[in-house]
């Protein structure tokens, strides 16, 4: 029995895939079989050619024809073809079968990996699936940390805007509180001012002493002397007006 993806069975009088193929979402179990026969290392190959992923054409099965056990590699070396061999063994739970093409007897070429795993066979993934698949899975999760970290910043945006909102408000409340405060002194200085009596005139100066001039004063002293400047530099008999002319 073998179980494709989305619970897809395929039956024994089913043309299985080509070997060859990506059947890398297949997994073979044939609970028959294991209930009849013990699965170890002598017969694990004939619990593997029942599968969809046996090659009927390799060497291995011209072995099996000729009452030769198909994993037999001074039979193997002898021949060119595609071939089965047994790589990893754990038993009775793990089994790896490396599929290559031998080309002399000292010269093979791996083309595919199958594992059978506590009695379920499967297509071991090729390398640049792998990266590809585990590329993918971390790309993922790289965007997926990269959208929740921007919708946090929103949030941190958002509340850091309410919260500037809500310090303007408080600091212009805080302002026209400060002004009613100045105008409540004011008014309170002003009614003790109206109460209070007026401030008694200063005392005279002492005999023989000149107070010193003052910003006005000076400024006054200045416009003064430039009047009489530009008094003098006019024409006297212009300013004087007719009638104060001189008759010869």
């Amino acid at each position: 029995m073998a179980t494709a993806p989305g619970n897809q069975m395929l039956e024994g009088g089913g043309a299985p895939p080509p070997p060859g193929t990506d059947m890398t979402g297949i997994c073979f179990r044939d609970q028959l079989w294991l209930n009849s026969f013990p699965l170890d290392r002598n017969l694990v190959f004939d619990y593997f050619a029942l599968s969809p992923f046996y090659d009927w054409t390799c060497n291995n099965e011209q072995l099996r024809m000729r009452s030769v056990h198909p994993l037999d590699l001074s039979q193997l070396s002898k021949m060119t073809g595609t071939e089965y061999m047994l790589s990893e063994v754990m038993e009775p739970h793990l089994f790896v079968i490396r599929k290559q093409k031998r080309d002399s007897p000292d010269k093979v070429t791996p083309m595919l990996a199958y594992y059978v795993l506590d009695g379920s066979i499967y297509q071991a993934p090729q390398l640049c699936n792998v990266f590809a698949a585990r590329i993918g899975r971390a790309l993922y999760y790289i965007q997926k940390a990269f959208t929740t970290a921007a919708s946090k910043l929103e949030k941190i945006g958002y509340v850091d805007s309410e919260n500037e909102t809500a310090l303007v408000e408080s600091k212009t409340a805080k302002e026209t509180i400060d002004i009613k405060e100045v105008k409540r002194v004011d008014h309170i200085l002003a009614s003790l001012q109206r109460k209070l009596p007026p401030a008694p005139p200063p005392p005279p100066f002492p005999e023989g002493y000149v107070p010193p001039p003052t910003a006005e004063a000076e400024k006054g002293t200045e416009t003064q002397e430039a009047a009489e400047t530009q008094a003098a530099t006019a024409d006297p008999i212009i300013d004087q007006g007719p009638a104060k002319r001189m008759k010869f």
